[in-house]
């Protein structure tokens, strides 16, 4: 059942609904961070393909991996869960790169 059917006190509705609007302000900034951030990641494999230069560098991966997990737990955040974000976005990096490589082959 959804939150919007069940009695709720006016304070507790409006206490819940400021979270909300936070919540979906931090929910747009992480989109347009990560535009950011993959536009910026664009940029280095295409700089790494007209070099001949392998689209991973697992030095820079676990450097940053062990940064990031720092980060975290300094944050109060679950290291494991940021280690865990940080991969999925490294994949999606690495993909990217590869298929920069590709297309200037072709």
């Amino acid at each position: 059942m959804s939150i919007d059917r069940v009695s709720i006190d006016p304070s507790i509705r409006e206490e819940l609904s400021g979270y909300r609007q936070s919540i979906d302000n931090i929910d747009a900034a992480l989109v347009h961070m990560l535009a950011e951030r993959f536009r910026c990641t664009k940029a280095v494999g295409v700089l790494k393909a007209r070099h001949d230069l392998p689209p991973a560098d697992p030095a820079r991966e676990e450097y940053q991996i062990e940064r990031l997990r720092r980060l975290a737990q300094d944050a109060h955040l679950d290291p494991d869960f940021a280690e865990k974000f940080l991969n999925f976005i490294i994949k999606e990096v690495i993909r990217h790169h590869e298929d920069i490589a590709a297309d200037l082959k072709d």
